[in-house]
């Protein structure tokens, strides 16, 4: 992997990810852009305790533009886009338009690729490993921000997970606090380890699950699994077997075998509703362990927590989606209308011939 970090117009880092060590990116960003302001704030809410990043800046951002406008393709001619280069593997850049800045964090946008139409599992295994390597150097460089406590490397896809632009990417936001959904998790790990003498409670999970029928994939280095207590209507886990706190603790066997079990998982979702449907909306969130002080969960470390990465649906059969209504948005209790192991049966039978 080369990595070439550049600035566009108006002052943000766009960093290319390419294959070939002898490609050179000299391409200027001729846009008459000028410096990005934003109005980010994260405010604490005393009730529930937890932070919302207040960004009103974002109404203005591009929506649904023609494939011909899209601001993630390649500059071509005198089209120009977020890109300067006319080509490119992958690539990161600041959001133009970004929830967290600053003081509050960072947000930066990856794209897969440079072909508009594909998706994620449309690419080889070559090119989902370099993905997997700039979601991993990210990591690293954002974890060194002084303002960064944790972060998350994600995927929203399709316009009715309140997708906006059409091209194949992703987004990493980096905040300036440990969110809630790990939070929790932390705590529980600490009831856990002190109920138990010591457990790990990930490692007892993973050791639970392996056991049982929910297992829809499994390799020498990976396990995906439908979890007992799914949220969603098809929600899969996907673990490496050896526990690390985030993307920089994966060896490399890991990583090598990475592309070809989430590429598969990623084709499977996109099997589950028949061919009608076959572009199946989904997030694919990556859990890391906060980079930051975790004194208030007391009796736990970095090294207690096990990165994992979530891919689900909103959708639950073809045609319908599963909409977060009272129960769930109002008291966050959630009521899936599939059972775990029907959708785990369900995703082994879409395997790939």
């Amino acid at each position: 992997m080369k990595k070439t970090s550049t600035r566009l117009a108006d002052g943000r880092e766009l960093i290319y990810y390419d294959l070939r060590d002898d490609t050179v990116r000299d391409a200027v960003d001729l846009r008459p852009l000028e410096r990005t302001v934003t109005t980010s704030e994260v405010r604490r809410d005393p009730l529930l305790g937890d932070s919302v990043a207040i960004a009103s800046h974002r109404q203005g951002r591009t929506y649904h533009p023609p494939a011909d406008e899209c601001p993630l393709c390649p500059s071509q001619g005198e089209r120009l886009s977020e890109i300067p280069d006319s080509s490119y593997d992958a690539v990161v850049f600041e959001n133009r338009f970004p929830s967290l800045a600053g003081d509050s964090g960072r947000c930066e946008v990856v794209c897969f690729t440079s072909d508009h139409n594909a998706s994620f599992a449309d690419l080889t295994e070559e090119q989902a490993r370099l993905v997997l390597d700039a979601w991993t150097d990210r990591t690293s460089e954002l974890s060194h921000l002084p303002s960064v406590e944790q972060v998350f490397c994600f995927e929203n896809r399709g316009a009715e997970i309140g997708v906006t632009l059409g091209h194949p990417h992703g987004q990493i936001y980096a905040y300036p606090f440990t969110t809630p959904r790990t939070a929790l998790m932390l705590r529980s790990l600490a009831t856990h380890k002190e109920a138990t003498g010591g457990e790990n409670l990930f490692d007892a999970v993973l050791e639970r699950e392996l056991a049982d029928e929910r297992v829809v994939l499994e390799t020498e280095h990976w396990v995906a699994f439908v979890p007992y207590a799914a949220h969603w209507p098809y929600e899969v886990h996907l673990y490496p077997k050896r526990r690390v706190p985030d993307l920089l603790g994966l060896d490399e066997d890991a990583r090598t075998e990475f592309p070809q079990v989430y590429l598969e998982l990623l084709r499977r979702f996109d099997r589950i509703f028949g061919e009608s449907e076959s572009s199946t909306p989904y997030i694919a969130a990556w859990h890391q362990a906060p980079f930051g002080q975790l004194e208030e969960f007391e009796g736990v470390n970095r090294d207690d927590f096990a990165l994992h990465l979530e891919l689900f649906t909103i959708r639950r059969t073809s045609g319908k989606l599963k909409f977060l209504a009272g129960s769930e948005s109002g008291m966050n209790v959630f009521i899936n209308d599939i059972r775990p192991e029907a959708a785990a049966q369900r995703l082994r039978e879409v395997a790939s011939s």
